[in-house]
């Protein structure tokens, strides 16, 4: 767990992002930003520098599946494409009316996009204010990330999403229980 910003960012619970989205982020933009690490296990620089077009349609429409460019992710070895949710698809909808023309979520004064650095200060405000202690940007990507494996997906398809270089790297994320010790012992 995170302890002033050191150290593995905490997995959140169901409740937790339930009250994230409801109660601690409280603008369209925000809850899209984040949905979009969420229900993609993507970085938070990835969302911040996702171009309109990466998201929406010519028609306005959202696309069946999300881009994340090559260019934008932390190797730059692959442009990736996830299904996008239907509960992401609502986020977006309601952002779609203050996206910007080249940025779906522009920075200040319509230069660029959004910083990671002001996205995690936003987040870290919604996270005091919920009382919320060890928790990052990086706690939505540990979070999806981990319930896929909970989930029983594959380690590969789960890597195939996350965009790790190897089996190795994706591992460091994933959060084992001790109630999943238990019941690999017992399954023997």
């Amino acid at each position: 767990m995170k302890i002033n910003r050191h150290g593995q960012a905490k997995i959140l619970s169901i409740e937790e992002i339930t009250r994230l989205f409801q109660e601690g982020l409280t603008t369209d933009r925000d809850r899209a930003l984040f949905g979009v690490c969420f229900f993609t296990g993507c970085r938070i620089s990835e969302s911040c520098s996702l171009f309109t077009d990466d998201v929406y349609g010519a028609s306005g429409s959202i696309r069946a599946k999300l881009t994340l460019r090559k260019g934008n992710t932390k190797g730059k070895l692959k442009t990736r494409s996830i299904p996008v949710r239907p509960e992401l698809i609502a986020l977006l909808r309601t952002h779609h009316p203050k996206a910007g023309n080249r940025y779906l979520f522009p920075g200040r004064w319509g230069r660029g996009h959004i910083h990671p650095d002001s996205a995690a200060l936003i987040l870290r405000t919604a996270f005091e204010r919920l009382a919320i202690e060890g928790a990052s940007t990086h706690s939505f990507r540990r979070t999806a990330l981990t319930r896929l494996s909970n989930a029983r997906v594959p380690l590969r398809v789960i890597q195939e999403i996350s965009g790790h270089e190897t089996l190795a790297a994706l591992q460091k994320y994933l959060e084992v229980t001790e109630r999943q010790v238990e019941d690999a012992i017992a399954a023997l």
